[in-house]
């Protein structure tokens, strides 16, 4: 059986766990969305999403749940000056862009981030050490947002290791309080 393509399935849980976290018809940063199963969730839940990959077939699927952009972040300037009142990111690690993906947040935004760890080169791929979190290593990439929710661990079907992160960007006014809903 051939496994979807990147970004065709269900949304990750983590991603719908946390998705009341943003402003209700706020403009989503999808990066490296693939087929645009995370940007299917936050259309279905009233926000609007930029798709952003390199693979131009998997695009062709994305557009059908928001605007997309072909960039190739990897090799390229970073092709956003927007910010976002959420970035999603999911299955993908190219460490330089962290500085890009923290100033795409605007005040109040909400960072969802999951990808794999360390560990994981036990159990599949990826197994490349470049393309895997090192303990502590996304929680120290947030430096500065609120963190609401963080793991780091393993998850089963399919197996992996992963660490992942809800965080918001504080609000340029300290006074204002956004409430976090808590769940069972």
């Amino acid at each position: 059986m051939n496994p979807l393509p990147h970004g065709a399935g269900d949304p990750s849980d983590w991603v719908v766990r946390w998705t009341p976290l943003i402003s209700p018809h706020g403009q989503v940063l999808d990066l490296a969305c693939g087929h645009g199963r995370h940007m299917r969730w936050m259309q279905s839940q009233g926000r609007h999403c930029l798709g952003v990959d390199r693979d131009s077939a998997a695009l062709h699927t994305a557009q059908a749940f928001g605007e997309v952009l072909l960039a190739d972040v990897e090799n390229h300037a970073w092709p956003l000056s927007a910010s976002f009142d959420a970035v999603v990111v999911t299955n993908y690690l190219w460490r330089s862009l962290w500085p890009h993906i923290l100033a795409s947040l605007k005040p109040g935004g909400v960072l969802i981030y999951e990808t794999f760890a360390v560990g994981n080169e036990t159990v599949g791929k990826p197994s490349n050490p470049h393309f895997l979190l090192r303990p502590g290593e996304l929680l120290a990439s947030c430096q500065g947002l609120r963190v609401v929710a963080f793991e780091d661990g393993f998850l089963p079907d399919p197996d992996r290791f992963v660490q992942r992160i809800a965080a918001v960007k504080p609000l340029a006014d300290a006074t204002t309080l956004v409430a976090f809903p808590l769940s069972a």
